[in-house]
């Protein structure tokens, strides 16, 4: 995976329990999708593949946020995201209550095909 100097900076710059999860769900990504390519976006660390945006990732003061999250995916895994904090395109994750990683797998794998069919049209 092609990674960005500015989102290691991104990923320094958090409290230890924060960086270690982000750089978690950082290296699923990389084992999912071995050709994406990082970058900072809306001041978020994101990826893209073959030039189109699937995913990004952030820290707050509270918890972690993946975006986006479709109703698609939602529906699929409402019962194991049952208790995560949401908005409507936003997925909350904490240390104390991390996303498995098949659910990570699953949303990374879920967007690819998004982006993909997205700009097939």
């Amino acid at each position: 995976m092609a990674t960005d100097p500015r989102v290691d900076a991104y990923l320094a710059r958090l409290p230890e329990a924060q960086r270690e999860l982000l750089e978690h769900l950082r290296s699923v990504i990389a084992r999912v999708v071995p050709d994406a390519e990082e970058t900072i976006s809306y001041g978020m660390p994101a990826f893209k593949r073959d030039g189109r945006f699937f995913l990004s990732y952030a820290a707050w003061k509270r918890h972690c946020s993946i975006y986006p999250l479709t109703d698609e995916f939602l529906a699929m895994y409402h019962d194991e995201l049952e208790g995560y904090g949401r908005t409507k395109g936003s997925l909350h994750f904490t240390a104390e209550r991390p996303l498995p990683d098949h659910l990570l797998e699953a949303l990374v794998r879920a967007e690819v095909a998004r982006a993909e069919a997205r700009n097939r049209y």
